[in-house]
């Protein structure tokens, strides 16, 4: 394996040899030029006592046994020699080094058979064998060092660096009653093995990014919707592009029904196909315990037909529309207990003329506080201000006039609390990316009621999925994930691109 410790090591050992080589040579030139040496007062008696013990083995008998030796080490240390990659490098001037290089190092002992002319001769004869001895020692270091990467460029097949790059991965299942163990191939070396990515702890939250068809729903998705089910978990599934991954929902529904202590029921909201759909009122009086739930339900609607509105909020035409459908939908919370108080019939209910419309939302005491400015502004005939505060939550809320949607969200087949250990349920909320201005706000709306009523304690483990995710609006969607956790809610959040999410939630 080519970890950074081993190339490490590697380049410790090729670096002892050499100075072994180095070694070897100088204590050579200590005994064979000792008389030189004896002259420059280069000499100790600790140092003569360790060369004469040197000197009575084999390896230091005559003048070219301890040169091969250094040269052998000198070839070995090259073998691992990697350098700077050149690519004017040729073999006919490296093999020119090491052929001068080895006649320079090996006739250096010629000088030895000099006649002794002149009377520094043993100085001289001493500085003439070292200094041709050392220079052709240099030349075979550098003639081998640049054959040694001129081999290894030959025969290297790995030119992208691809093999090195690889490193062990986890290959064990590491599997418990909520993890998910997505099954993957990866290569190591030149060997592709099998390995396992364990996500042991789903409930801290799982985000999925990836550029389209990279595959997100193939190899991540689709595993979640499967192993959840199989463990028995209660779903809510956001299905961008409907119905691929209701249709795996089903299926796993069908196989590991046997799994579940109650058997959950599979439920669908469609808006295209209405023979394909149930009916499901995101604004259930029931569920809405006080004014707070409207103004969240009025938020995020608002929200999700303006998105532009999300980096606005605080502003006065912002906050005023959304306060005015809040006191509509608190309205007709009350109003003979919920009966009407379906999002259609909130729709409807704003399109009235300003007088009948005031007078009676001024009838609800809880709401006066939210009306009140825009009664005052009828009486003080501040129509252009008035116009401009209500008007932009008309338009917004009229793009959802259609007898599809009034249909679909006028129904109540089924509450969404999709973890109720005594009605558990799956549920696939449907898109149509030609219809995603329209249709997601109102899947915003399901998905802001829906995580309010999952996220309590004592309820089922639950998986919730969103593909897409930036395609829908939720607001506070940081505090869902920080608080599922201990109410064992597991969130899978899919997008393109994290500037999808800075968007819309910020950095």
């Amino acid at each position: 394996m080519n970890t950074g410790e081993d190339i490490q090591g590697l380049r410790k050992i090729i670096d002892f040899t050499r100075l072994l080589s180095i070694f070897i040579l100088a204590i050579h030139f200590y005994i064979s030029c000792y008389q030189a040496f004896l002259a420059w007062n280069w000499t100790a008696d600790v140092t003569d006592k360790i060369t004469g013990n040197i000197a009575r083995t084999d390896l230091f008998a005559g003048l070219f046994r301890a040169k091969l030796a250094s040269l052998i080490l000198l070839m070995v240390s090259l073998v691992g020699v990697k350098g700077k990659k050149d690519e004017k490098i040729e073999l006919r001037p490296i093999l020119g080094y090491i052929v001068f290089g080895a006649l320079l190092y090996f006739a250096a002992v010629l000088c030895f058979f000099v006649p002794s002319i002149l009377p520094s001769s043993k100085t001289l004869i001493a500085v003439c064998y070292i200094g041709i001895t050392c220079l052709g020692y240099l030349l075979i270091l550098t003639g081998g060092g640049q054959l040694s990467r001129l081999l290894k460029d030959k025969f290297d097949t790995d030119i992208f660096n691809e093999e090195n790059q690889t490193f062990p991965q986890e290959e064990r299942l590491l599997e418990n009653e909520y993890s998910i163990n997505l099954p993957a191939r990866y290569r190591l070396g030149k060997v592709v093995r099998s390995s396992y990515i364990n996500v042991i702890n789903p409930f801290r939250g799982l985000l999925v990014a990836g550029t389209p068809g990279a595959g997100k729903s193939y190899f991540v998705i689709r595993h979640i919707i499967d192993q959840h089910i199989r463990k028995g978990f209660s779903m809510f599934i956001y299905d961008f592009k409907f119905d691929d991954l209701s249709r795996i929902a089903y299926n796993k529904l069908l196989e590991y029904a046997g799994n579940y202590k109650v058997r959950p029921k599979f439920f669908v909201i469609n808006f295209d196909d209405l023979n394909r759909t149930h009916r499901c009122n995101p604004l259930d009086p029931q569920a809405m315990e006080d004014i707070t739930d409207a103004t969240e339900a009025s938020r995020t609607i608002m929200m999700g037909l303006n998105r532009d509105w999300i980096k606005k909020q605080g502003d006065f035409f912002v906050e005023s529309p959304i306060n005015f459908l809040t006191a509509c939908i608190w309205y007709l919370r009350k109003y003979q207990d919920g009966r009407y108080c379906t999002l259609p019939h909130v729709i409807e209910l704003m399109q009235s003329d300003y007088d009948p419309l005031f007078a009676v939302l001024q009838s609800c005491e809880q709401i006066k506080v939210l009306i009140n400015p825009f009664v005052l502004a009828y009486r003080n005939n501040a129509m252009a201000q008035l116009e401009g505060q209500i008007a932009s939550a008309k338009i917004g809320l009229a793009r959802l006039s259609s007898p599809q949607l009034y249909y679909v969200l006028s129904g109540n087949d089924f509450s969404l609390d999709v973890n109720n250990p005594l009605e558990p349920k799956i549920v696939c909320v449907g898109n149509n990316p030609q219809k995603l201005q329209v249709y997601g706000a109102v899947l915003s709306l399901y998905i802001s009621r829906m995580i309010k009523l999952v996220n309590q304690k004592g309820k089922l483990k639950s998986s919730l999925v969103f593909d897409e995710f930036p395609t829908i609006y939720f607001n506070n969607m940081d505090s869902l994930i920080a608080t599922a956790r201990s109410n064992k809610v597991s969130t899978c959040l899919a997008v393109q691109d994290f500037s999808q999410l800075t968007k819309d939630y910020g950095a």
